[in-house]
């Protein structure tokens, strides 16, 4: 499930914490790196169950609307295409979702007042009017509908981050990642596969050789026994009258990505420099994308020049330019 862009965002948020407060220990940051990856699925799991929650909502509203005094010609014959949605009674009936959601200890049942806004906003979507016009009743049809709520209903939704807040601290940062892990599960479910409990490492999910837990927990232990030296070669190559300007997101990523080169041979150049520098666009300021990209990129060769660092790649692979940015 996790890849590993948001593998080293996890290691970094840890190793950040660590350079905020050096009494972390090793055994407590890798406990909280753990406890980081499995909450990215308990995320998943609780977004995917929007979907049941979110069609009994409607029923609820329908079966309310019909017990009027006076209820409208809509109210007393409603389009009930989506309570019917197929798609919902999948995961509710599914015993293993249902068991793996049960031991995450999520529910949607305190947030109805949540549910009743997603539902007046998806109902007053165009791409919802259209499924209900729609004479398609498939589930991949339902399908379809719940990968368009998942893409223009959650991302921006400052009330659903709220909730996100309230029930993990682990949660920051992670939506847009898990929505597109339900989305591809959507997929699946559309091609007829059964529900099952993503692997938690991508590696796992793909087959590859190389274990992307591994890699994490090895990124995040060489990372914590360089940190001070690593830390104290960045510093020396900043000109003194800017080092109380240095930012600490910048230097944690700098000091990462150096561990990384010496960690792992076999990792091309290139992909460390591209990843810490994506990263620093997200965690950073607007300027730290040439900074680290360029102090980042001098180290690791002034290491591979003395020896410390071995790259099994070709010397002679550039260095990537950033771009220019706009926002800067």
């Amino acid at each position: 499930m996790l890849n590993r862009r948001i593998l080293r965002i996890k290691a970094f948020k840890t190793l950040y914490s660590y350079a905020l407060d050096p009494t972390l220990t090793l055994a407590e940051a890798e406990s909280q790196l753990e406890r980081s990856c499995e909450s990215t699925r308990s995320l998943y799991l609780f977004m995917l169950s929007v979907i049941p929650a979110l069609t009994a909502e409607a029923r609820t509203r329908i079966e309310e609307a019909s017990r009027k005094f006076h209820p409208t010609e809509e109210e007393r014959n409603p389009n009930l295409k989506f309570v019917r949605n197929a798609l919902a009674p999948v995961l509710e009936d599914d015993p293993d979702f249902q068991k793996a959601l049960s031991r995450v200890k999520l529910s949607w049942e305190q947030y109805d007042a949540f549910l009743r806004a997603l539902y007046e906003s998806v109902r007053s979507k165009e791409y919802f009017a259209e499924y209900m016009a729609d004479p398609d009743t498939s589930l991949g049809r339902d399908v379809r509908l719940f990968i368009r709520i998942f893409e223009e209903e959650f991302v921006d939704s400052a009330a659903l981050a709220d909730i996100l807040e309230e029930l993990s601290i682990w949660w920051n940062d992670d939506l847009a990642y898990a929505l597109t892990c339900c989305c591809d599960t959507l997929k699946d479910l559309a091609r007829g596969e059964r529900w099952s409990l993503p692997p938690l490492y991508r590696s796992e999910m793909t087959g590859a050789p190389d274990s992307d837990k591994a890699f994490v927990f090895r990124l995040l232990r060489s990372s914590y026994a360089l940190f001070d030296k690593y830390f104290a070669m960045v510093a020396d190559r900043v000109p003194s009258w800017e080092k109380e300007r240095l930012f600490t997101t910048d230097m944690v990523l700098i000091v990462m990505g150096l561990a990384e080169a010496k960690t792992f041979p076999d990792m091309p150049l290139r992909v460390t420099l591209n990843e810490y520098v994506e990263i620093s666009k997200y965690y950073s300021t607007p300027k730290s994308r040439s900074f680290v990209n360029g102090l980042l990129d001098s180290l690791i060769r002034s290491l591979m020049e003395e020896g410390e660092i071995v790259k099994t790649e070709r010397l002679d692979v550039p260095a990537e330019k950033p771009k220019k940015d706009t926002n800067q």
